[in-house]
């Protein structure tokens, strides 16, 4: 490995002196380092010829790198700043140790499904908007609750016309996140899904959704008395979209690599974050 990106998240205190830690530790052995100073939204591309991108952050750090390294191949390596850490899944006392390991080439790294949006423009016929994200994506409207109305396909089957405040498209990885508070299942990340699940839907009959990642979902906007809707890919910066406006969802070919993200640690952070006890006195 010739050069390493650390992406420090500058709302993180600790992250600038992990950062210089991290920097110190590589350059000792002869890797050049470049520090990025990371707020929460960007759309700047810092990846570029690096060989390893390390994360000092959340969970949204992560989902930053993996947009900027999945279609590059480069790993992503991440140290846990935030609260959850199902994706910033190293500790930051153990980041030597598991960096050591990356370096002598006995890390596990995870593929995890990345999962594109392109927004079709009803009058003419062209891609106004494309994006990638590892989480998730989200049609929703402007205002908190607005009902939107919305026709979902799947693989040119119809599965209904939805009325709901909106719908979530999520990966795998993202079935912990917005998602699974909409009520939504979790999935096992090592499993490649596409997971739907509506936002407060008018019917009690709208149920989440798992399908296979092999489709494409379609998802057109229906006229309603909300004309304010919006998608977000990760949570990042919002974008319009209108009346028949059809939004395609799918798998992308590339994954994400990321460093040390296995299976016990997602299950040791389902316990501990989400409070899973086993028992009512567990």
């Amino acid at each position: 490995m010739k050069k390493c990106l650390i992406i420090a998240n500058t709302s993180k205190e600790e992250s600038r002196q992990v950062a210089q830690e991290v920097s110190d530790f590589l350059t000792e052995k002869k890797i050049k380092v470049s520090v990025y100073y990371f707020d929460g939204f960007s759309n700047e591309n810092p990846f570029d010829g690096n060989d390893l991108v390390i994360t000092l952050g959340g969970d949204g750090t992560v989902l930053f790198a993996a947009r900027g390294c999945a279609r590059k191949g480069i790993p992503v390596f991440p140290i846990n700043f935030g609260e959850f850490g199902f994706i910033a899944s190293i500790q930051k006392n153990e980041w030597k140790t598991e960096l050591q390991k990356f370096l002598d080439g006995k890390a596990s790294v995870a593929e995890r499904s990345m999962v594109q949006a392109s927004v079709i423009r009803a009058d003419n016929k062209i891609e106004s908007y494309s994006g990638i994200g590892l989480n998730d994506v989200v049609i929703c409207a402007k205002t908190a609750a607005r009902t939107i109305l919305f026709n979902v396909a799947y693989n040119l089957a119809s599965l209904g016309k939805y009325k709901a405040d909106g719908i979530i498209v999520s990966t795998a990885t993202g079935s912990t996140a917005y998602s699974s508070s909409a009520g939504g299942p979790i999935i096992d990340p090592e499993l490649d899904a596409l997971v739907l699940t509506p936002i407060n839907s008018f019917s009690l009959s709208s149920r989440p959704l798992v399908l296979s990642p092999k489709g494409e979902i379609e998802i057109t906007i229906l006229p309603s008395r909300q004309h304010d809707v919006i998608i977000t890919i990760d949570g990042q910066e919002p974008v319009d979209v209108y009346e028949g406006d059809r939004i395609f969802i799918r798998h992308i070919n590339q994954k994400v690599r990321l460093v040390g993200c296995t299976e016990q640690r997602f299950y040791e952070a389902l316990q501990s974050k989400l409070n899973w006890s086993g028992g009512p006195h567990a």
